[in-house]
């Protein structure tokens, strides 16, 4: 589940396994389903769109002090 740049959610899928480690990295675990079970599946979370293939254009966000990386290390901010 993905949000767009306003901010509604959108379910997302992805034509190829190479696609999808693309955008979201190799590690991704996946499964194949069709259009109709992908939106049978988001429509209850309040997704009523479906995004295919997208793609990341923002930098990647830099952790906050204190607070925890998408590998779920803790992170800390450095001070001279």
């Amino acid at each position: 589940m993905f949000r767009t740049p306003l901010g509604t959610r959108t379910a997302v899928g992805f034509t190829s396994a190479d696609r999808l480690a693309a955008t979201l990295g190799a590690a991704q675990p996946w499964i194949r389903l069709s259009e109709a079970a992908l939106r049978a599946m988001a429509e209850p979370l309040g997704a009523s769109l479906l995004t295919v293939d997208p793609t990341l254009t923002a930098p990647p966000a830099a952790a906050s002090a204190g607070t925890s990386s998408p590998r779920g290390t803790k992170t800390t901010a450095r001070t001279a």
